[in-house]
């Protein structure tokens, strides 16, 4: 089933730990949630950093304020714009006194927010709130619609193709110029859209950053700090190789890719399905989809995926104990397996196999491989 973030578990979360933070990209709604939360808790606070106004009650006495406001909700958006109040935050949820909790929001991951994994060791718990996953929205939808428009609120429920482009590249635009100095990075926004863009048409693919490094003239260190900040500020996925204890040559590079589809067409300028579909990216698209919605769903699993220096591979693993899912995508109607896929689930000792596709009615295929379209993968309880 979907383990999705929801709002009673946000709320139970609060009454259990003294800080309760949401992180996820910009614009993927996580002060709407934030807010529908704040209205199960009276008097409820919500300070947002990027207005002047609250971020001055945070840096005159933020101590002062905390303490005047004991025993409610407090609420910080966009936390990442002020890293010097969390050592204060530890503090206080130490005072066995103090009762405050704190719902912080953040556009970046624990990784980058490295202030609050250190200071807050013990005291936090983290809930990612991703773009739409197909179940919340294959009531209203087809799969072509979401695919097209990936899961960004604004861009999904817009009411065209065109809006939803001029949206999407408004959010590049304004991430690039605007964004990422907030998070503290001065990049050169040309630099970081010619590398953004160049990872879209490599999408899916292994990642190469001195192939990459050549092509902008930058070197493969820098290439792999840019590519780490666009990381975790949840624009691109890094999936790991799996080679524990396999005793054969295998492929120890990562592969890349754009997280979210609709970022992924706009970069690529494509604005309509026909041009989609049409196109070379179509295959690691559907791929992107894929294996968004089955991470985000299936998260207590560590992901990667499989391939040996024969070639054989499988695009997606799901790995929890000695339990190991092994997963095929195909963007087709009627996908074809090939033998390396079989022979992969072999050297790993998959303990189950399927293949994820663009059909619609479940089928068996040998070796108790399983084919499934995305909307009922999503069901079953692995």
């Amino acid at each position: 089933m979907v383990k999705r973030i929801i709002e009673k578990d946000i709320i139970q979360s609060i009454g259990e730990y003294p800080v309760t933070a949401i992180v996820g990209a910009r614009q993927v709604g996580k002060t709407t949630l934030a807010k529908k939360i704040i209205k199960n808790f009276e008097n409820g606070i919500y300070l947002d950093l990027e207005r002047n106004s609250h971020r001055v009650l945070l840096q005159t006495d933020p101590e002062k304020y905390f303490l005047i406001n004991n025993n409610k909700l407090i609420c910080i958006d966009e936390i990442q714009l002020l890293p010097d109040i969390f050592p204060l935050l530890r503090s206080l949820v130490d005072i066995e006194e103090y009762k405050t909790r704190f719902l912080i929001l953040g556009s970046a991951s624990p990784e980058l927010l490295r202030q609050s994994s250190e200071s807050l060791a013990g005291r936090i718990i983290y809930f990612t709130l991703t773009p739409f996953l197909l179940p919340e929205i294959n009531t209203f939808s087809t799969i072509q619609k979401y695919h097209l428009k990936g899961g960004f609120p604004r861009s999904y429920l817009s009411k065209s193709e065109k809006s939803a482009f001029l949206w999407l590249d408004s959010f590049i635009n304004t991430f690039l110029e605007r964004d990422l100095n907030s998070f503290g990075f001065n990049l050169p926004a040309d630099l970081m859209r010619r590398l953004w863009r160049m990872l879209a048409h490599n999408n899916g693919q292994l990642l190469n950053s001195s192939r990459l490094g050549n092509s902008i003239g930058l070197s493969h260190t820098t290439i792999r700090r840019y590519i780490d900040i666009l990381r975790y500020t949840y624009m691109i996925r890094i999936l790991e190789p799996y080679y524990t204890n396999i005793k054969k040559r295998i492929v120890k590079t990562p592969k890349i890719y754009i997280i979210d589809t609709g970022i992924l067409h706009s970069l690529l300028k494509i604005s309509t399905f026909d041009d989609l579909f049409n196109h070379p990216v179509y295959g690691s698209s559907f791929e992107s989809l894929v294996i968004e919605n089955v991470i985000a769903s299936f998260n207590e699993y560590d992901p990667y995926f499989y391939r040996n220096s024969n070639g054989n591979e499988i695009d997606l693993l799901l790995v929890k104990g000695q339990n190991i899912i092994a997963i095929e995508i195909k963007a087709s109607t009627s996908p074809k397996i090939n033998k390396g896929f079989y022979i992969a689930c072999d050297d790993i000792k998959a303990t189950q196999a399927f293949v994820i596709a663009d059909i619609e009615m479940t089928y068996p295929l040998k070796n108790n491989v399983m084919v499934y379209n995305l909307k009922e993968f999503l069901k079953l309880p692995l």
